[in-house]
């Protein structure tokens, strides 16, 4: 199945002696784009415009595991790779907070990747340790990075994170570039780490921190995305329950330790929702009025056309998580490719077999950056 908005639909691919190749690709996955026109970043001679993507392999399930909820779970359970070598730093920010980084080091002049983790999760998160795994197999260096509260202890402030925050990992590009690394500096989001990665290369644009990047389960539609985990009927109830059980114990601690912040415990401690929680703590903590306002101004779907970098974005349309009417298809933008799949989950995309799993988005979203480096 190839997305109507596929460049090679349009001619702007492969010739039509590829066809039996491309068709085999295109079966399971397809990315949509749009005609290229040079816009040189400053850092780098190369276009914003990457020639379109196809995957090295298409994506086919394990088997037993081609279901959507069994693709998110499953992939969860027996993604465990062991890491590379990493060292673990902690920087402070200009609030009078922290921000925990693990790095992979590697010669400052390869390439060298930011991970972004989802929601709940850290960079001990399977995905981002096969990530990580994809990026050292390559010789490249990269810097996980732990989102506020998520590295294990309480970070300081009132805040934390959210789907919207730019400041902090546009702060660990600026590190990573103070660190000496002059080869091309990509990204790779997951989940709110996507979604959060694609806001800041947009509100960014010409200026962006980074060379390229990769977008993996983004939540395009903040709130369809929790009116889906807050419905009473499918899946969503399961993810609802894990991801409340520990936000709520988060921000029950920080209303502790702020007590005279005026927002209120027995609000957060009722909340049953993802809308009740991010209207009782995650939006009025990250300076939304509200959790309507939090997900219209957060939301990256909107923003694309405003991306001047090379970007693959890789969701499945049997995510559980983020309804397939919230896919931007096509993408208003010719440096924005979308990647789709017919199954995958959110952030699981687990092919191979449940004995010897493979990662396929993990291995296409750095096959990506491989691309555009090689431009």
């Amino acid at each position: 199945m190839t997305s109507p908005g596929s460049p090679w639909l349009r001619g702007e691919g492969p010739d039509r002696s590829d066809a039996s190749a491309e068709e085999r690709v295109s079966d399971e996955a397809s990315a949509s784009g749009g005609a290229p026109e040079d816009s040189p970043e400053k850092r780098e001679p190369r276009s914003s415009v990457p020639p379109a993507f196809t995957p090295t392999e298409p994506f086919r399930p394990a088997w037993g595991a081609a279901g959507p909820q069994r693709q998110t779970l499953l992939a969860h359970l027996v993604r465990r790779p062991r890491p590379p070598p990493l060292r673990r730093e902690r920087v402070d920010t200009h609030d009078g907070d922290f921000l925990d980084l693990d790095w992979l080091d590697a010669p400052r002049e390869v390439p060298h990747v930011l991970v972004l983790h989802g929601l709940e999760g850290s960079p001990h998160s399977g995905y981002v340790r096969a990530t990580l795994n994809e990026i050292a197999r390559r010789g490249w260096g990269a810097v996980a990075m732990a989102w506020r509260s998520c590295s294990g202890e309480p970070n300081r402030t009132l805040r934390s994170y959210c789907s919207g925050e730019t400041e902090d990992p546009r702060f660990v590009c600026a590190r990573i570039r103070g660190a000496g690394v002059r080869g091309p500096l990509f990204a790779i989001g997951y989940s709110l780490g996507a979604n959060a990665l694609l806001k800041l290369l947009a509100e960014t644009g010409e200026d962006a921190p980074v060379d390229a990047a990769a977008a993996v389960s983004t939540p395009f539609d903040l709130a369809a995305c929790a009116r889906a985990l807050d419905a009473p009927w499918g899946g969503g109830a399961l993810y609802r329950r894990v991801f409340l059980r520990t936000l709520r114990q988060k921000a029950l601690g920080k209303l502790r330790e702020h007590p005279a912040c005026g927002l209120s415990p027995e609000v957060v401690r009722r909340a049953r929702t993802l809308h009740a929680f991010d209207d009782a703590f995650t939006a009025p903590s990250n300076d939304y009025r509200d959790a309507d306002d939090y997900y219209a101004r957060a939301s990256s779907g909107p923003l694309l056309p405003r991306i001047r970098r090379p970007v693959l974005c890789i969701s499945a349309e049997d995510d559980p998580m983020i309804p397939v009417e919230t896919l931007p298809t096509p993408i208003p933008n010719p440096s924005v490719q979308l990647l789709r799949t017919r199954r995958g989950g959110h952030v699981g995309f687990l092919a191979g077999s449940l004995v010897r799993p493979r990662f396929w988005a993990e291995a296409q979203a750095v096959e990506f950056l491989a691309q555009v480096a090689r431009t």
